[in-house]
């Protein structure tokens, strides 16, 4: 017989690993804004800047409002220039 059993665990590591995997990209566009980013507890997203200050970000819709608002001005996270630098960073 063949089940369809779902091991829970697993699926928790995968879910997991591809949110790491997302914050560490975004990583490498905030980098260029003096900015980073990180998870809390798998449900919310921590931003901060070199000065220490963070805010909680609800969910990735919600990020690039909040860099802007941070910022000040209005980012293209898919400006041309922006994405040439981070396929060098690739690089090193």
């Amino acid at each position: 017989a063949v089940t369809s059993e779902v091991i829970v665990g697993e699926l928790q590591r995968v879910r997991q690993q591809a949110r790491i995997e997302r914050v560490h990209f975004i990583n490498k566009i905030l980098v260029f804004y003096q900015l980073k980013l990180t998870d809390w507890n798998g449900s919310k997203f921590i931003l901060s800047d070199l000065k220490g200050t963070t805010s909680i970000v609800h969910d990735l819709g919600s990020l690039w409002a909040e860099v802007e608002k941070r910022i000040g001005y209005a980012i293209d996270p898919l400006n041309t220039n922006l994405m040439e630098k981070i396929e060098l960073s690739d690089d090193r």
